[in-house]
């Protein structure tokens, strides 16, 4: 995993008037001894992207360098302190609709690593097996008479999970598990995410 994620170079993009933000793609111990990956289920009461499944993280603030935002958000979010040496890697910028280029930063928390949902952000917290998103059939591409792009979308913990987490998530597999130079940004969200 760590030697195929640094073989390959992540593919920034620019800006272009999109506000920065990062997200920690947590590998951790889901609890049998297998790898898992952190997804958080959004608090119902947030004003945006509230009730959705997503990686830890948001908004770049001023002075803020990218893997300082990403750390800093795991840790506002869910209580994980993480050292830059927990980082394994950086995958591919992502563009929403809403207005945001997303830089995800790939790390490694240990076994005894603590982690509590913040209530302010986080309802919940779920360790998902990378088992479970190499199933076959995931994840699902399926087409909208709003764009060209296919929208990507994982069918997991009884739901399913659209851009920017599948994004995210299939480029993980793609790239760290599989060794393969998979991009994702011209992958699209549901037009319900258009906002």
């Amino acid at each position: 995993m760590t030697r195929n994620l640094a073989l390959r170079v992540a593919a920034p993009l620019p800006a272009r008037g999109l506000k920065r933000a990062a997200v920690c793609l947590i590998v951790a111990d889901g609890g049998t001894g297998n790898a898992a990956l952190v997804l958080t289920l959004r608090a119902k009461h947030l004003s945006a992207h509230s009730g959705q499944f997503a990686l830890p993280g948001g908004r770049v603030d001023a002075g803020e360098g990218i893997v300082e935002a990403a750390l800093r958000e795991a840790r506002e979010e869910i209580g994980l302190e993480l050292p830059r040496e927990a980082i394994l890697g950086w995958l591919d910028d992502y563009p929403t609709r809403s207005g945001y280029l997303i830089t995800p930063i790939v790390v490694w928390a240990p076994n005894d690593a603590a982690m509590s949902a913040n209530s302010a952000e986080v309802a919940e917290i779920y360790r998902v097996p990378l088992a479970d998103l190499g199933r076959p059939g995931s994840p699902e591409f399926v087409a909208i008479p709003e764009s060209d792009q296919p929208v990507i979308r994982y069918p997991l913990l009884g739901t399913l999970i659209h851009a920017p987490t599948a994004a995210v998530l299939y480029q993980f597999m793609e790239v760290a598990v599989h060794g393969r130079a998979t991009r994702v940004a011209h992958l699209e969200q549901p037009v319900w995410a258009w906002r």
